[in-house]
C-alpha cells in the first residue's frame, strides 16, 4: 500500500474534481499506479476518476458503511497502489443533515488516517484565505489538513500567500491558476458525465501541466507519504465524530446499526454464500449514455455472491442479452426520451421479460423507464416500457435529496440516496423511506412479479440480503425456464 490523499474543500465549486482529475493524470503520466474514490454517495465524479485511470472508481461513505468496513475494504483495494488519491463532498465538515460531521470528507479522512489537501478559491481573495485556512484547521481537534492549494489565482498572489498560510500549519503546496477554456460543466445532478464533455482528454492533460508547473507535487506525495498503514481497527473518534451511533431516525423505525453495514455475508446470518464462480447467474446490465448510474461496491458485491455481469444498451440494442436477471440502473433517460422511444422493441422486450417473471432491480432512470410515459427535457411525453402504471414529469425542482433508510422490504432496511428533479404519479408504496436526520418520511417503491423499482440507488453492502434475494430469484428464473 502506497500513500494516500484526500482532496477537500471549504464547499461545493472550489474546484475539487477538475484537481483531483488533474491531479491524477500527473500522477499517471509519472509512471505512479493509483487508485481513486468519492466520499459519499455521488455516482459521476468516480465516472470522471474511471476516466483518467481507466479503472473503476469507488466511494467511501460513513452513513452506508461502518468504519472498519471502509479501511478494510481500502486496505484491500489499494494494496498494489503508488498512490490513492480520495475526493471530498460538498464541504470539508459537511455531514448528514448539513450539522454533522459523520459521512463528511473530515470523517472519512479521520477514519481512513489519511492527510487532506484543503483546495480554496482564490477568485477575489487574498490575506483573507490564511484566515479560512486556520478556522477549517482549528475547528477539529485533529483536522487532518495537512497542505493547501489556491485554485484559481496568479503564481504571484500565491507566493504573496504562501507565509501567512504555512503560518497556520499546513503546507503551502502551490497555485493552480486560471486556466482559459478549460472548465467542467454542471448540470443539476453534479457535473455532467465523462462521455458528453468534450476535449476532456485536452482539460486533463492541460490542467496536469499547470499543477506540475505551479504545484509541490512532490511535497505532496511526501505528505501522502505520512499516512499509516490501515491494519487493525478504527481509531477511536468519540471527541471527534461524537455523533457516530446517531443514525437512527426514529426510535419507532427500525433501523440498521452502525455496525450491520459492515457484516460480511456470514456474519450479517443471512444465508447467502460467496459464489464460487462454478455457477454464475447471468445479469444483464443497462450501461449507455441514458444508463450509467451505479455503485460500484454494488456491481463488485453482486459478483462476489454469484453473478455475472453482461452490458448492454437501452438506446442502441434491439434487445437485451439472454440473462437470468437484469439491472436497469440511474442516468438522464429524459435526455434521451425520443431515442428511448424510438428503440420499440427494446421496451416491448423488456416489458415482456418484465410480463414473464424475469427478476429486475430498477432504480430512479431505470425505474422511470418501466413506467408508461416520460417527460423529456425538450418538454414532450415519449412512451416508455409500460410494465409499471405511471407518468415521470419534470417537477421543476429537486425533488427529493440526500440519505434515506428503506423500511418495508423482507430482507429488512437498507440505505440508500435520492436525488431526482423528475417526479412519478405512482411511486409505490412498499417501503417507507426516512431521513436519517429531519425526521422526513415518504412511501416509495414497487415489486411486481419479479421486479423491484423505485427512486432509491440502493447500497447493497448496507443490507447484502437485497442483492441476495435478487440473486436467488435469479437462480429460480434460469431453473424455471430450462424446464418449460
Amino acid at each position: 500500500m502506497g500513500g494516500r490523499i484526500l482532496i477537500g474543500a471549504p464547499g461545493s465549486g472550489s474546484g475539487k474534481t477538475l484537481i483531483t482529475c488533474g491531479l491524477l493524470t500527473a500522477l499517471k503520466q509519472r509512471g505512479l499506479s493509483c487508485r481513486s474514490y468519492k466520499c459519499g454517495p455521488d455516482y459521476i465524479d468516480p465516472m470522471f476518476h474511471r476516466w483518467v485511470l481507466g479503472i473503476p472508481s469507488g466511494n467511501l461513505d460513513s452513513y452506508f458503511s461502518g468504519p472498519d468496513a471502509i479501511r478494510s475494504r481500502l486496505r484491500e483495494e489499494t494494496a498494489e497502489a503508488d498512490m490513492t488519491v480520495v475526493e471530498g463532498v460538498m464541504g470539508y465538515y459537511d455531514g448528514l443533515g448539513g450539522d454533522s460531521v459523520q459521512a463528511s470528507a473530515y470523517h472519512i479522512a479521520s477514519i481512513t488516517e489519511t492527510p487532506a489537501v484543503l483546495v480554496v478559491n482564490g477568485r477575489g481573495a487574498g490575506l483573507s484565505l490564511a484566515a479560512l485556512v486556520k478556522g477549517f484547521r482549528e475547528f477539529r481537534p485533529d483536522s487532518r489538513i495537512a497542505g493547501v492549494i489556491v485554485n484559481r489565482t496568479s503564481p504571484k498572489m500565491a507566493e504573496r500567500l504562501r507565509k501567512p498560510i504555512e503560518e497556520t500549519g499546513a503546507a503551502f503546496l502551490g497555485c493552480l491558476p486560471e486556466i482559459p477554456d478549460i472548465e467542467l460543466k454542471s448540470r443539476h445532478l453534479g457535473l455532467v458525465m465523462p462521455e458528453e464533455t468534450e476535449r476532456l482528454r485536452e482539460i486533463f492533460a492541460r490542467t496536469a501541466e499547470e499543477m506540475e508547473a505551479h504545484l509541490d507535487l512532490d511535497r505532496l506525495l511526501s505528505l501522502a507519504g505520512t499516512c499509516p498503514d490501515l491494519a487493525g481497527t478504527c481509531p477511536d473518534l468519540a471527541g471527534i465524530c461524537p455523533d457516530l451511533s446517531g443514525t437512527s431516525p426514529s426510535p419507532a423505525a427500525p433501523s440498521l446499526s452502525p455496525a450491520a453495514p459492515s457484516a460480511g455475508l456470514a456474519e450479517a446470518g443471512l444465508g447467502f454464500p460467496e459464489g464460487d464462480g462454478t455457477d454464475p447467474v447471468t445479469v444483464a446490465v443497462a450501461r449507455d449514455e441514458a444508463f450509467c448510474f451505479y455503485y460500484e461496491e454494488n456491481l463488485r458485491l453482486l459478483e462476489k455472491m454469484g453473478a455475472r455481469l453482461v452490458e448492454f444498451s437501452p438506446l442502441r440494442d434491439p434487445c437485451p442479452p439472454e440473462a437470468d436477471g437484469l439491472l436497469l440502473g440511474g442516468g438522464y433517460p429524459e435526455l434521451y426520451g425520443r431515442e428511448l422511444e424510438g428503440n420499440r422493441p427494446m421496451r416491448e422486450s423488456i416489458r415482456a421479460l418484465a410480463e414473464a417473471g424475469l427478476p429486475v432491480m430498477a432504480e430512479c432512470g431505470g425505474f422511470m423507464y418501466l413506467k408508461e410515459e416520460l417527460e423529456g427535457a425538450d418538454g414532450r411525453m415519449y412512451a416508455m416500457a409500460g410494465f409499471l402504471p405511471g407518468s415521470c414529469k419534470n417537477a421543476g425542482r429537486l425533488t427529493r435529496f440526500g440519505y434515506l433508510e428503506l423500511s418495508g422490504l423482507p430482507e429488512g432496511p437498507v440505505r440508500g440516496h435520492e436525488f431526482h428533479y423528475w417526479d412519478c404519479t405512482e411511486n409505490g408504496e412498499l417501503c417507507l423511506a426516512r431521513k436519517p436526520s429531519g425526521g422526513r418520511s415518504w412511501r416509495c417503491m414497487e415489486r411486481k412479479k419479479g421486479v423491484t423499482a423505485g427512486f432509491p440507488h440502493l447500497y447493497y453492502p448496507s443490507n447484502p440480503g437485497v442483492p441476495g434475494t435478487f440473486l436467488e430469484k435469479c437462480r429460480v428464473f434460469r431453473e424455471e425456464r430450462h424446464h418449460d
